[in-house]
């Protein structure tokens, strides 16, 4: 059973890391995330984003520190967390032999939907990712962001609570990013709490709080505009880009080239 508390976070981590043998992937992290909330998590390529979510997610065990997401443990109770949470990957998770239908029907048995709101959840996820005049065609021969809508909508099948979002708009045109976010931000004021990754800053700006993160750990958290200000203090013109730079360089150069 999940854990009873009155606070409004649905993630609550302490002292998180990963480590893979001499490597540490994930360093000592802590932060946590209200309900409802979008919350942004940036980072270089190899920064320990990708790792974050998926000891988040119950995919992999932390090598030490705590943390709790839905009320469920991230050591104790990883099963729990799986059919509490959604979770779309930045690598096209569907099965491109399946027709979206088949794509569907297939993560309603994963996440254990009750039989008899199939079709329900069916027409509404067809709906949704906007694809009913295709719902027959291979999923391999629809266009990448309609791939894209189609595995945001079978993450969405079980009503999670809490959506995670690995880089989901990599390699989709800027018209279908515009209308993936408006969907996100309506999913937010239905109570939905969305963890995001992302390479763009303007993507970013649609979150309520972002965390950055660079070789493990946690540089900047925050608002976008107060990590801007306090990253380029006096700059009236300088952008969330701005203060990534920035803050990257600085870490980059604190630590050292070795």
């Amino acid at each position: 059973m999940p854990v009873t508390t009155s606070t409004p976070e649905i993630v609550s981590v302490k002292d998180l890391e990963k480590r893979f043998g001499d490597f540490t992937a994930v360093d000592r992290v802590s932060f946590s995330i209200d309900r409802g909330e979008i919350f942004g998590f940036l980072g270089p390529n190899g920064a320990g984003k990708s790792t974050t979510i998926r000891m988040l997610c119950g995919i992999i065990t932390p090598s030490s520190g705590s943390g709790q997401v839905a009320g469920y443990d991230v050591v104790r109770q990883s099963e729990s967390i799986k059919q509490t949470i959604g979770y779309m990957s930045q690598k096209f998770s569907l099965y491109e032999d399946l027709t979206p239908v088949e794509n569907i029907r297939f993560y309603l048995g994963i996440y254990s939907v009750p039989e008899s709101r199939w079709d329900e959840r069916t027409g509404w996820a067809l709906g949704q990712a906007r694809l009913e005049e295709v719902k027959d065609r291979l999923t391999r021969e629809l266009p990448p962001g309609w791939r894209q809508r189609l595995a945001l909508a079978c993450a969405l099948l079980h009503r999670p609570e809490i959506l995670f979002l690995d880089e989901p708009t990599s390699g989709v045109d800027p018209i279908t990013r515009r209308h993936f976010w408006e969907f996100i931000r309506g999913l937010a004021r239905e109570g939905v709490t969305v963890f995001v990754t992302t390479h763009y800053m303007d993507e970013a700006l649609n979150c309520d709080r972002i965390v950055m993160i660079n070789e493990g750990r946690i540089v900047a958290m925050g608002s976008p505009g107060e990590i801007v200000a306090e990253a380029c203090p006096g700059e009236a013109k300088a952008t969330l880009n701005d203060a990534f730079i920035r803050l990257m360089t600085r870490t980059e150069r604190v630590q050292g080239p070795g």
